[in-house]
């Protein structure tokens, strides 16, 4: 079996798959403080809840933009599994060109997302990663990673203006039933949540035209079903298409 672990600024997500099921899934708060025992007791404990032979746990890889989190979690999976594991990074192959300034610089969620992506799909392919940030990328139909946009999280832009805002509320994200409203709350509601899916129609609109033709477009991440719902353009929401681009970058490398 192969532990895939997503590192985001937020949460970690894992998952285990049993040749191409994913069969367990797993998230918990991104912590930087932690050692590598924590994390150690973190699997552990989760191998025990779901009942699974951890001695089966024949490869491990690792996507994480928290650097101070990388190591620990490595050495953890280590201790539990005894399994060492790639960490995606330069180095290692992804499936895809990398047509950017500085393809280093790429977030390993990013190169994963899009990878899963093209290989479940095909392309031209937009990509739209809803978390801390919404990160908006582009792979044409030649596997070619063209590079995209970065733009303040749903949850970060709610968190600043209720925050900055000394009469507003805080509030849950749904969109409501209107666009026009006649309270606060759902005004706010209505410029969060309709402002980013305008925000993503706009910008589909705009990489649509730059590449010259239709993509295909999914989404992924823990805010994008309430935002996708209500935008314009067909976006197919996949939640694990990180962990599936981790599977495929990880069989890539064994061969």
């Amino acid at each position: 079996m192969l532990l895939t672990a997503d590192v985001g600024n937020t949460n970690i997500k894992l998952g285990i798959f049993d040749g191409d099921e994913l069969r367990y899934k797993l998230r918990f708060s991104t912590n930087d403080k932690m050692t590598s025992d924590e994390f150690a007791v973190e699997l552990y404990t989760f191998f025990q809840i779901y009942e699974i032979d951890y001695h089966k746990i024949d490869g491990s890889i690792i996507s994480s933009v928290v650097p101070k989190v990388t190591q620990p979690l490595t050495d953890a999976i280590e201790i539990v599994t005894g399994v060492h594991s790639l960490i995606i990074g330069p180095g290692l192959k992804s499936g895809m060109a990398l047509k950017i300034d500085r393809p280093e610089t790429l977030g390993g969620d990013i190169v994963c997302g899009c990878a899963g992506a093209y290989h479940e799909f095909g392309g031209p392919i937009i990509v739209i990663f809803m978390g801390t940030a919404t990160v908006i990328a582009y792979v044409d139909e030649n596997r070619s990673y063209r590079g995209g946009v970065i733009a303040p999280g749903v949850g970060i832009s709610l968190d600043a203006l209720t925050s900055r805002g000394a009469l507003l509320p805080a509030v849950d994200l749904k969109a409501p039933q209107k666009t026009i409203c006649t309270n606060t709350v759902d005004c706010i509601r209505s410029g969060v949540v309709n402002g980013a899916s305008c925000m993503l129609d706009g910008m589909l609109d705009r990489f649509m035209k730059e590449a010259g033709q239709e993509c295909k477009i999914i989404a992924t991440g823990g805010l994008a079903p309430q935002i996708i719902q209500n935008c314009t353009h067909q976006i197919s929401f996949e939640e694990n298409i990180i962990l599936f681009g981790l599977k495929y970058i990880y069989k890539l490398n064994q061969r």
